[in-house]
């Protein structure tokens, strides 16, 4: 890279960026010469030196569209497992930008590594979300194909992901794939020996991965300042490669600073932390209840930097977005979350010995032995008169 500048220890750094001063952080509210936005929370567009992104009417209503109907998919599973059609749901709420913005940036060699909230990266790289509610109702490990979708299987290993994603990409780079990878983790798992340990792998080979932080400021009960110290972007500078704080409710400014970061890795530039600022709306499962540990105010706040409606603004504000378009759209949003409730509720339960398919790759005899024990066990019951003691 020849746009980059020294920060601490010699390390690159993008400028602007992980060369500044750190800046305390407030609940609700974003500031500081750091941060990379490209759209107000009020739907102006404001340009940025490095990040500046070029789009059509057409390319903003596609991804006002993605946010939409990714928002519809989280609201009808959440719905889904309040009735007891999914056993929990992890939603997305608020962070459909950060999702949507960085999944479209990604080109179809590259791969994405999730966790489990990832629903609207699913979504940009043509996962069926009923796929995505087999898993949350038990019915499967994940439906999708990896490689097909370049999207990973969900990790619920809290951190995992990211040293699959640095040593898929160390395997790419070793194969001279121009392609580079992309693992998705929160705040919290910021925190976990696994992220350092890939952030320490990917720096001294110079892997081809995007690290993308979703700093939603809470670790499920535990808030941001309970994690960090200074923000987590400038967490690069003491591994060697460059951070990025970028506005995680701007769709554009994410999706403008993720391509950056990827064409860096593909191109052999070596890791890029993206720390997207954003906010959990909603509950971090459907297990947990958010008001015991923090209070409604800063909840509304954040609502005032609702990442649809400040690209909705945008739209109709430009001329770009009519009623009908916006009709359209929560007719197509409607029809999508009665297929998801009909979908979901005709999933097929799998047999118990289902659990034995895909342990292996080959024939293994004790999973065998195991396996034919489960058939025995099963078929005693079906022997057994009615009535009897079982």
């Amino acid at each position: 890279m020849t746009d980059t500048v020294v920060g601490a220890a010699g390390a690159r750094a993008h400028p602007g960026t992980a060369a500044q001063a750190p800046t305390p952080d407030v609940p609700g509210e974003v500031a500081g010469p750091e941060l990379v936005q490209l759209l107000t929370p009020e739907g102006e567009r404001v340009h940025h030196p490095r990040y500046d992104l070029e789009t059509t009417p057409e390319e903003l209503r596609s991804l006002y569209r993605d946010l939409v109907l990714v928002r519809r998919v989280d609201v009808e599973a959440t719905a889904l497992q309040r009735q007891g059609e999914l056993g929990i749901w992890a939603s997305l709420l608020g962070q459909e930008a950060a999702q949507v913005g960085s999944g479209r940036a990604l080109l179809a060699r590259d791969h994405a590594f999730p966790t489990y909230r990832e629903h609207g990266v699913a979504w940009t790289r043509g996962v069926d979300p009923l796929q995505l509610l087999g898993l949350f109702r038990g019915v499967n490990h994940g439906g999708w194909d990896p490689a097909e979708h370049g999207f990973h299987l969900y990790t619920i290993v809290i951190g995992a992901q990211t040293l699959h994603a640095t040593g898929y990409a160390m395997g790419m780079q070793r194969d001279g794939a121009e392609a580079a990878t992309i693992a998705y983790f929160g705040d919290g798992a910021s925190s976990q020996g696994d992220v350092n340990e890939a952030f320490t792998f990917a720096s001294v080979t110079s892997a081809p991965v995007v690290f993308f932080c979703q700093n939603n400021h809470w670790a499920i009960s535990e808030p941001l300042e309970r994690q960090t110290r200074i923000p987590l972007y400038q967490r690069a500078l003491g591994f060697g490669f460059p951070g990025v704080r970028v506005d995680g409710n701007d769709v554009l400014a994410c999706l403008a600073v993720t391509r950056d970061a990827l064409r860096t890795a593909r191109e052999g530039g070596g890791p890029t932390l993206v720390e997207a600022y954003t906010y959990r709306m909603g509950a971090h499962t459907t297990s947990d209840d958010p008001t015991r540990y923090r209070i409604a105010s800063e909840v509304e706040q954040w609502k005032l930097k609702d990442p649809l409606e400040r690209l909705k603004a945008h739209l109709v504000r430009g001329g770009w977005a009519d009623q009908a378009f916006l009709d359209d759209l929560d007719r197509e949003a409607e029809a999508l979350a009665v297929r998801l409730r009909e979908g979901c509720r005709a999933l097929p339960d799998p047999p118990p010995t289902a659990m034995f398919d895909h342990v292996y790759a080959e024939p293994h005899p004790l999973l065998a032995e195991e396996r034919a024990g489960m058939v025995d066990y099963l078929a005693s019951f079906e022997d057994a008169p009615e009535g009897a003691a079982r």
